[in-house]
């Protein structure tokens, strides 16, 4: 499906690069590097790495990257796999990605350092960038159930790699054990540092996550939130300030954080007059695209062609890009020849 709106760019705003991972990448750098897996075929491999139905949990779901952690061997693994990403982006038709990792949650298993890790990631994203008609940046995460101490040196990694291609800090992770009270010092920093700020909230929590993450973290956009539709105030709290909503309602099902598709906040959001956006969240262990949300979106959750092309737009205006490139992106999908 190519998006609803030719004319307009094909933008996925949340998309974890880590969370973006070929099975026979895994496959590959497994054999290439002697480590073990659990399987030694592709489709040995899927019940591992990819979702089968519904997760019971956040963190059920999130035990999947167990599998991709194990191609995260050495920096050049990296590079290759965040070149990979840019090269997924084109083939979907995407015109501007925003991708975002946890240099350490990436780098735990074989003792890489932060820095080392995004510093990879940026090399590989450069490649990508060079080859595919793809604008590309990156959002460093800071893992809330790694500790404090962690995400200080994610963060710091992040500041450092600003020239790099890196754009933006988030906070992710467990957030029902750990709140983002924790992290105001860290937000504090990076704004100071210049990072844009976006902050899963309102996904494993209430309402009161997102609240938080927007008055005290400085959020511009938030991830998920989903909850955010219990509490009318932080509704009108995210319009009155213009923060954007990155949804993915896919995720969003498999890993219970809504029963259905049916229940997805998404359609009230958008004809609540918030700035929502569509998303992919982990494509790699859902088994989806940007193109299969915009069908969810139009087949699942009922959205009107206009909803759909609001979207579109919606991920414009909420890009962390000047407001000249942002005009530039338009500009570009306009004089395109469409089919």
């Amino acid at each position: 499906m190519t998006p609803i709106a030719p004319d307009l760019p094909l933008i996925d705003l949340h998309r974890h690069l880590d969370g973006n991972v070929r099975l026979e990448t895994i496959l590959a750098i497994g054999r290439e590097h002697g480590v073990r897996l659990p399987a030694d075929t592709v489709d040995g491999l899927r019940p591992y790495g990819q979702i089968q139905g519904v997760a019971p949990s956040l963190m059920d779901f999130i035990a999947k990257f167990e599998l991709l952690k194990l191609a995260f061997v050495d920096e050049d693994a990296i590079a290759r796999i965040a070149e990979e990403n840019i090269e997924d982006a084109h083939r979907e038709g995407i015109h501007y990605i925003e991708l975002r990792l946890s240099p350490a949650f990436m780098g735990e298993r074989y003792g890489l350092h932060p820095e080392r890790v995004l510093r990879a990631c940026c090399r590989g994203v450069a490649a990508g960038t060079a080859k595919y008609p793809v604008r590309a940046q990156l959002i460093g995460i800071m893992s809330r159930h790694l500790g404090e101490e962690r995400c200080w040196q994610e963060l710091d990694a992040a500041i450092t790699c600003m020239g790099e291609g890196v754009i933006g800090i988030d906070l992710a992770g467990d957030e029902a054990s750990f709140p983002g009270s924790r992290f105001v010092r860290h937000f504090r920093r990076a704004r100071e540092a210049g990072l844009r700020i976006t902050v899963h909230a309102g996904e494993a929590a209430g309402p009161e996550s997102v609240r938080q993450a927007v008055e005290e973290l400085g959020a511009e956009r938030i991830g998920h939130g989903v909850h955010a539709i219990e509490d009318p105030t932080v509704m009108a709290l995210l319009k009155e300030r213009g923060i954007a909503v990155e949804q993915c309602p896919t995720s969003n099902v498999q890993t219970s954080t809504v029963p259905s598709y049916a229940a997805h906040p998404l359609p009230h959001f958008l004809r609540q007059g918030l700035l929502v956006t569509l998303a992919s969240d982990d494509p790699g262990i859902s088994a989806i695209d940007l193109p299969h949300e915009y069908r969810v979106a139009r087949d699942e959750l009922g959205l009107t062609t206009a909803e759909l092309r609001a979207l579109q737009l919606n991920s414009v205006r909420a890009a962390f890009l000047p407001e000249a490139e942002q005009q530039a992106l338009l500009a570009a999908a306009r004089a395109a020849p469409h089919a």
